[in-house]
């Protein structure tokens, strides 16, 4: 009998795999490189007879095996019971087995429920990585249900078997945070160390507002990069993608380092000084010393731990002579850097972060011919977010192919096109997107630098901007770090923007992907990426009133340090700290305007003293004093006294802790 084809092959096994919402079983066996280096020929007898239980107890609920990696098993049921069936039987047919000739074999299993798209037989979308992150949080003999299959079974659990509530985690996929519960059985044990999520390692990672993709062979090279390597620098053009997958990266190795991962933004600062005070408060270190780059690299030599360094171009010197001095003294210590260029330091492994792959313009391109590509996956899940009703179908997929090739696979570019599909037909879109690029590119599209690409696209969507969002949008771009309704409704509404249109304007800038809401927290904050906050403050600056609204924001946040000085002894000191720490980018920009481009010595005299006990209790001793020396260098102490005493009065409590250290 002939060998079937592959296509064949193929449509026999579709023809078998649950479809729809389905409920998805990830395992894999903990510890087993460790037990290959240590009994390899135990192992592969141990591993082979673990395939063939796994397997047997898979098929013997229903499910369906779509990929088995290593010692790993991904499994599809149509019913989520049969899913818990095949996992407390997995887990009582390992216990009952022996496998001390390997030190014990213990398999973690995650359940989740959502819907996912089957192209080959397999399996792609955030559902099946959401229940992979999930498994591995997890430990051997355990298993973990997200809230989605806890719904779905709660109530009709079998005999011996319940669900205790583990409480919300976050995991690696830095998306929302998932309802955790495990499933316990009778007579297996139940009690198992911390679940292995972002809340219980030491971290810093901020909760992403959008899923990862498009990136993904790109995230292992990184990993394997920093595997061999202390210092990694990715370097690409602007809104190519470099923090998100840094972040990402950092978020997959969270359990390799003890001590935790650090992300150090730079973006919001312009002076290089500030660069070793911005990473001692990253790593929660004190600043004890003048100058804070002193001791870090003393202070992380027994250290074991990742430390993300992003947006690095504009501080380049500084940058690479800190990366340089830790890699030289700390063997354990890897640093990831995001620039736009690399540092050019001995040891340095750069990865040039290229764009998002985009299918060539050949033939008729069919919705599954063109998923596989990252840029088109990009698009169809931003798109899929602006209107629930969008899909990619054989009719619309060439003319998002052809959408994501013109904007050359940037993912900034391609989420800021993304977010028009709720306004714009796809086609609409295109033809869009083709006039302003004829106009642009004069006929020579291969000739387009990707920046000027990227500068096209948000001049195109600030075309589309009513005239108060546009005045509102590159108002903001003011504000160098976060910023809340009340601030940007001080500084930015007058001469034609209202204080009570604020909101609906914001909201607005954000759901046209302008500007990025961060609603995590007890108040929302927003902020503008670092490339539409630079075309905004251009725009500003053309509009001939960068000046007069740089003033308003120094006005406002002077009043803000002072406010804050007037209420530290009415409020608990950990209130009050948290209350003025997202704002530290906002401080330290409207201090570089003042002093450090001498646009208004007392106003930045009145904002480093009245800071003096921000500085000390939140840890930026050296900063502080930086700043108050520059103050009283610049101002007239007999023109500003009460200035002139509280900055001296600051400088003297900075000091003490310096002199008595």
């Amino acid at each position: 009998m002939p060998h079937e084809s592959e296509a064949i092959a193929n449509r026999r096994r579709s023809a078998r795999l649950p479809s729809g919402t389905v409920t998805f079983l990830f395992t894999d066996v903990e510890g087993s490189s460790q037990r290959w280096e240590a009994h390899r020929e135990e192992m592969k007898r141990a591993v082979a007879r673990h395939d063939a239980l796994m397997r047997a107890t898979i098929e013997k609920h229903r499910g369906y095996v779509f990929k088995t990696v290593g010692d790993a098993f991904c499994a599809a049921f149509d019913a989520p019971l049969d899913a818990v069936g095949a996992a407390i039987d997995a887990q009582h047919a390992l216990a009952n087995e022996d496998f001390s000739t390997v030190d014990g074999l213990r398999a973690r299993i995650g359940l989740h429920t959502g819907h996912a798209d089957e192209r080959d037989g397999d399996y792609f979308g955030p559902a099946v990585n959401r229940v992979a992150r999930l498994m591995s949080i997890g430990h051997g003999g355990q298993v973990l249900l997200s809230a989605a299959a806890r719904e779905l079974v709660h109530g009709d659990l079998p005999p011996g078997a319940s669900l205790m509530d583990l409480g919300p985690h976050r995991l690696k996929d830095l998306a929302h945070v998932e309802h955790v519960w495990q499933l316990t059985l009778a007579d297996l044990p139940r009690e198992f160390a911390p679940l292995k999520s972002l809340d219980m390692l030491p971290n810093n990672l901020p909760i992403q507002p959008t899923s990862f993709r498009g990136r993904e062979l790109d995230l292992e090279k990184v990993k394997s990069l920093l595997a061999k390597h202390a210092l990694v620098t990715l370097f690409g053009a602007g809104g190519v993608g470099k923090t998100r997958l840094a972040v990402q990266a950092g978020a997959e190795l969270l359990d390799r380092y003890s001590d935790g991962v650090w992300l150090v933004e730079l973006a919001p600062i312009t002076d290089p000084g500030l660069v070793s005070s911005v990473v001692a408060k990253a790593l929660g270190m004190s600043q004890e010393g003048q100058h804070a780059d002193d001791p870090i690299p003393q202070w992380l030599k027994r250290k074991q731990l990742l430390i993300i360094v992003d947006n690095c171009e504009h501080v380049l010197g500084a940058v690479a002579a800190l990366a340089d001095a830790i890699c030289h003294s700390c063997g354990d210590v890897r640093v990831l850097a995001t620039s736009r260029q690399p540092l050019g330091i001995d040891g340095e492994a750069v990865f040039r972060l290229p764009s998002l792959a985009v299918p060539e313009p050949i033939g008729r391109l069919a919705a599954e011919d063109v998923a596989q590509y990252g840029a088109i996956a990009l698009f169809v899940d931003r798109a899929s977010v602006a209107d629930l009703r969008f899909a990619l179908t054989d009719d619309n997929a060439p003319i998002v192919a052809e959408i994501c090739r013109r904007l050359d696979g940037i993912p900034l570019a391609i989420e800021l096109a993304a977010a028009r599909v709720k306004v714009l037909s796809i086609s609409n879109l295109a033809q869009r997107l083709n006039e302003r690029f004829r106009i642009l590119t004069s006929g020579s599209r291969t000739a387009l630098p990707r920046q000027k690409t990227l500068a096209a696209l948000i001049d195109w969507s600030y075309d589309l901007l009513s005239a108060q969002e546009q005045t509102l949008f590159s108002r903001a771009s003011v504000f160098a770090g976060t910023f809340t309704l009340d601030s940007a409704a001080s500084i930015c509404a007058r001469d034609g923007i209202e204080a009570v249109d604020v909101l609906d304007l914001t909201a607005s800038l954000v759901d046209k992907s302008l500007v990025v809401a961060d609603t995590g927290g007890d108040q929302e904050r927003y902020r503008l990426l670092e490339s539409t906050r630079e075309y905004a403050l251009a725009k500003l600056v053309a509009s001939g009133e960068s000046e007069r609204f740089a003033r308003r924001y120094a006005e406002f946040f002077r009043g803000a340090a002072q406010e804050a000085d007037t209420q530290l002894d009415a409020i608990p000191l950990g209130e009050w700290l948290a209350r003025l720490e997202p704002e530290v980018e906002n401080f330290r920009a409207v201090l570089e305007w003042a002093l450090d481009k001498a646009r208004d010595a007392p106003l930045g005299g009145a904002i480093a003293g009245a800071l003096e006990m921000f500085w000390w209790h939140g840890g930026l001793e050296a900063e502080g004093r930086r700043w108050i020396e520059a103050a009283l260098r610049q101002i007239d102490e007999g023109a500003q006294p009460q200035v002139a005493a509280r900055l001296r009065r600051a400088k003297a409590l900075l000091t003490s802790r310096l002199l008595y250290s």
